[in-house]
């Protein structure tokens, strides 16, 4: 239906059958001219020169039509199918009219014009067609119109009809497969955008475990270049990288099991992070095509830290009320007992083994109020007063206090890396803020070498992590580098758990403080990218203050 269709490739099947019909007539004519009747010649002269025409005819037809690739306009239609009637005619008239097997090519030629040419066209042709026809009856007969050729005309009228009536529904046919295969394109594209661009991996294999599809994504998560084994097959290689979505990919094609957001991982060179996985099937019809499975994959790391995030502030919200009231019950008892103790010790009768333990009593109690105070303002870390704030100006106020601090070891240097225009603006308390920053500089003062350097850096929409409705106009990182020993892999989950400490005498309360103030201004902080022997980075992420919001007081 195609060729039928396309006026091109029709062209190109009617110049070879008007080559071969003027050959074959010149070639039979000579062959009578020199076996038969040499009288002929007549004939032969008007075969040679029908011939001679249509060959030029043909070569500029198709010098226009396929080498200079012209647009086809009717009048160049028009103009063949004319040309093939008076072709057809010459036929007619060197081998006789009562010869009408000859006469069944003006069938050919009005069934031609129509797929050319519109409706009215072709039956224009097919009215030419029969005047030629009947002028070529009355000039070889004598103006005798017998029975056979009315026949014959009525033939080429109902084959005109009939042709014209199924061009017309070839060419709609035509026209709603064009639109149809138009229209798959463009899904198509749609389609390979989508994939191409989305941060999942999606790769198809059929049940041989062959690889027949794997958007780039797909080959950048398992760092092996998919493309070039489409067609062989996979499951073996992505097995090496992820054995979870292997196992899962050949669950489906085995036994016809659909996977819904299980849980892998993925061994990416040095780096392994977590995956969530879904596959599905689709049954072959067991002769065309076979059963298929389809995988979808993506990093859930950042899933996983939120959860992780999302956990650690609901217990340290647990234990900052249980340290509240721990520390209420033993506060009041304990300044009582250091009373007494303190006035036990004044006695005059009190010996200097009494007197020791009273100061050695005293000391401890002093100490025990000091880590109750801590468990209070663990416990009482909430945003009291909300205005506009700075992070430019809030950082620099910490790094100041954190040079001027005497844990600072020798030449330890403390620089600021601050963008020169404004914008660093939230929305919170700036005293709780300065305390967090300070903190999370103070602790990288102090687990940095003699002469080593702390990095604070802040910046606009940096990591691009989700905040939710509290992020919607972007978010500001604030991060806090240092070039010591790091810290092991076996204690970053801990780090922020309250108690939890590695310092000689320390509470275990800085980073759960850190946490809570961030948190209480709906942002998140972690460890971002620490390594053992390369350092430690803390990152805050807070959302951005709107630039229509105003200076709030208030808890």
């Amino acid at each position: 239906m195609e060729a039928m269709l396309d006026p091109r490739r029709l062209l190109r099947w009617i110049y070879i059958g008007r080559i071969s019909v003027a050959l074959a007539i010149f070639l039979a004519a000579l062959r009578v001219w020199f076996r038969e009747d040499m009288d002929r010649g007549d004939e032969l002269a008007i075969t040679s020169l029908v011939f001679a025409i249509t060959t030029a005819v043909t070569v500029g037809s198709a010098v226009y039509s396929e080498f200079y690739r012209r647009t086809l306009r009717p009048n160049f239609l028009y103009l063949q199918s004319v040309y093939d009637l008076l072709l057809v005619t010459a036929v007619v008239h060197v081998t006789g009219v009562q010869n009408s097997q000859f006469a069944a090519l003006y069938i050919l030629v009005i069934a031609a014009s129509t797929l050319l040419l519109p409706l009215g066209g072709g039956l224009l042709i097919a009215a030419l067609g029969n005047v030629l026809y009947v002028a070529e009856v009355l000039w070889a007969v004598d103006t005798r119109l017998d029975f056979a050729v009315w026949l014959q005309l009525g033939v080429f009228a109902i084959v005109a009809l009939g042709l014209a009536y199924l061009a017309v529904q070839l060419r709609k046919e035509g026209e709603g497969k064009h639109q149809l295969v138009a229209e798959l394109g463009h899904l198509k594209l749609q389609a390979d955008d989508i994939l191409n661009n989305i941060r999942s991996g999606v790769l198809t294999v059929d049940s041989s475990g062959r690889l027949l599809f794997a958007n780039p994504m797909a080959s950048r998560l398992l760092g092996v270049e998919l493309g070039p084994h489409i067609g062989a097959p996979i499951i073996d290689s992505i097995a090496g990288a992820s054995p979870e979505l292997a196992n899962a990919l050949r669950r489906s094609l085995v036994d016809k099991v659909r996977t819904n957001r299980a849980e892998g991982t993925v061994r990416n060179g040095d780096r392994e992070f977590p995956i969530g996985v879904t596959t599905t099937y689709t049954e072959g019809d067991g002769t065309r095509t076979d059963r298929t499975a389809t995988a979808i994959f993506s990093d859930i790391s950042d899933q996983k830290r939120m959860e992780a995030l999302r956990l650690r502030a609901e217990r340290l919200e647990g234990v900052a009320e249980l340290s509240a009231a721990l520390a209420h019950e033993i506060k009041n008892p304990l300044a009582s007992i250091r009373s007494a103790i303190e006035q036990l010790g004044r006695v005059k009768y009190a010996g200097e083994d009494e007197r020791t333990l009273s100061t050695l009593v005293m000391r401890e109690s002093d100490r025990l109020s000091r880590l109750l105070t801590e468990f209070l303002d663990f416990a009482r870390v909430r945003v009291t007063h909300t205005a506009r704030v700075d992070v430019a100006s809030v950082v620099r106020g910490a790094a100041t206090l954190v040079v001027s601090h005497p844990d600072r070891p020798p030449g330890v240097r403390v620089t600021c890396d601050l963008p020169e225009t404004e914008g660093l603006v939230v929305e919170g308390d700036e005293d709780l803020l300065h305390r967090a920053i300070f903190n999370l500089a103070l602790n990288a003062v102090q687990a940095s070498p003699p002469d080593g350097e702390v990095r604070i850096e802040a910046a606009y929409d940096v990591d691009q992590i989700p905040l939710g409705p509290a992020g919607r106009d972007g978010s500001i990182a604030v991060r806090v580098s240092d070039d010591g020993p790091g810290i092991p892999p076996d204690i970053r989950e801990r780090l922020f758990d309250p108690f939890f400490t590695t310092k000689s005498g320390g509470s275990g309360l800085g980073l759960a403080v850190v946490h809570r103030a961030i948190e209480a201004h709906r942002g998140l902080v972690f460890l971002d990218g620490a390594t053992n022997g390369a350092g430690t980075r803390f990152t805050i992420i807070l959302p951005r203050a709107r630039a229509s919001e105003t200076t709030v007081i208030g808890a």
